[in-house]
């Protein structure tokens, strides 16, 4: 039989990984970071889908990683990656091993995931809840 004392624990460690290395996938939109899109640091046109994309991943990613309104923007978040993947992935082949989505759906997943089952103790949303509780 597993022990479950640490899965809060660990869900909060995801939470934080996920968000972090989500949110570089928006700097390297927005702001050509870490060699910006395909490896130029090209200009991404306001209100674009593109920024938006990148507005979402950068934003979105930091929220998830502090763990701050995590029920919402992992909804959101979510949704993004499958509209990625539906929109720039799945014209390329069924397969993501082909088409190479198996991130955009490794993230929809993570994202859905916390978005039933929350930020997890280690999270703004945990400081924040404590406190109207008491």
């Amino acid at each position: 039989m597993a022990n479950r004392a640490f899965e809060p624990y660990l869900r909060s460690v995801l939470r934080i990984i996920a968000g972090f290395m989500f949110s570089l996938h928006g700097f390297q939109k927005l702001f050509g970071f870490f060699g910006g899109l395909g490896g130029g640091g090209a200009k991404v046109h306001f209100f674009s889908l593109l920024w938006l994309a990148g507005f979402l991943e950068t934003f979105g990613g930091l929220l998830i990683l502090l763990g701050l309104l995590t029920t919402p923007v992992a909804l959101v978040l979510c949704g993004e990656m499958a509209v990625a993947y539906f929109k720039q992935h799945f014209p390329g082949g069924f397969f993501p091993i082909q088409n190479r989505g198996e991130l955009a759906i490794l993230y929809c997943f993570v994202f859905l995931y916390l978005f039933s089952a929350g930020a997890g103790p280690l999270s703004l949303d945990a400081v924040i809840f404590r406190r109207r509780t008491t």
